[in-house]
């Protein structure tokens, strides 16, 4: 201890500095960087407050209210964390320096700077429409930029979409002109499936009628229904086959098992009821010519 002591002393001496504005420094440095601490924690507490002020109790979907809960606790802590360590570096420079000078040249610099930062600019612009407009929040199916999958992070800069691959796209704010929300209200799956030319098709309609109905019925996929399903009928005479439309609308996000356990039911309804679901076919014709004379 006494070792130490002895070389913090030289260390001051080397450098000319009075040990009592030695320890006022380190003390106020330390108070900021405590305040700062603090602050982070509050960020913490609060963003986990926004989360349990929006949880319904039921782990098994999100609710549009969630999922906006959710983005606007990502966004509070991203914005706050940032604000929290600028305002600690800037009062930790103050102690040694007169900031004021560094922040007016900082202007001008920041002036000239954002002629050349437009595209940050215009991603954070962007970033906060998205989020005051509830276009889409964390946990949404979206298609944006080219890309399509669920929305997992979202700040002011950029939204990270996670697509069926695993792949993560971040994109930028600013590169976002459309949104295709798959999972906002009330989606839809649209299913078609093609009956051959010889079967009866006012038979083969009841049958798609009836397999719905059985769905939307169900004591276990009718909870994932938002309407009673609709068989539109004949949506086109095909090549090979005669294609009937069914529409089943559903909660957010549920469309996909939903579209995938009627196609499933179907498929053996019209087997068991011997409608044939034809597949391409292809008819040679050969013709035999005769000796030559």
């Amino acid at each position: 201890m006494l070792l130490w002591q002895q070389s913090v002393e030289g260390l001051l001496r080397l450098f000319e500095i009075d040990s009592v504005i030695a320890a006022r420094i380190g003390l106020r440095i330390l108070i900021i960087w405590g305040l700062a601490w603090v602050g982070l924690r509050i960020l913490r507490i609060v963003s986990k407050r926004i989360i349990a002020a929006v949880d319904d109790q039921d782990d098994s979907t999100l609710t549009d209210k969630e999922k906006r809960g959710h983005t606007l606790a990502q966004v509070v802590r991203s914005f706050g964390r940032v604000m929290i360590y600028s305002i600690a570096v800037l009062l930790t420079l103050n102690i040694f320096i007169d900031i004021g000078p560094l922040l007016a040249g900082a202007g001008v610099a920041g002036l000239a700077i954002s002629f050349g930062a437009q595209s940050l600019v215009k991603d954070v612009i962007t970033g906060f429409f998205l989020l005051m407009e509830d276009q889409f929040t964390v946990g949404d199916v979206v298609a944006i930029a080219g890309h399509t999958g669920t929305v997992e992070r979202m700040t002011l800069r950029v939204v990270a979409v996670r697509d069926l691959d695993g792949v993560l796209h971040i994109v930028p704010n600013g590169q976002i002109a459309t949104v295709s929300n798959k999972t906002r209200g009330w989606s839809q799956a649209v299913v078609e499936v093609g009956v051959s030319y010889g079967a009866d098709l006012d038979a083969a309609l009841e049958v798609f009628r009836d397999e719905a109905r059985q769905l939307g019925q169900d004591r276990e996929w009718g909870k994932d229904m938002d309407g009673p399903p609709e068989v539109m009928g004949v949506q086109e005479l095909g090549n090979d086959s005669v294609v009937i439309r069914t529409l089943l609308r559903t909660i957010p996000g549920r469309q996909w098992p939903v579209a995938r356990e009627f196609r499933r039911r179907i498929k053996n309804r019209l087997d068991r009821e011997g409608i044939e679901i034809p597949f391409p076919q292809r008819t040679v014709h050969l013709r035999q010519l005769g000796p030559k004379a």
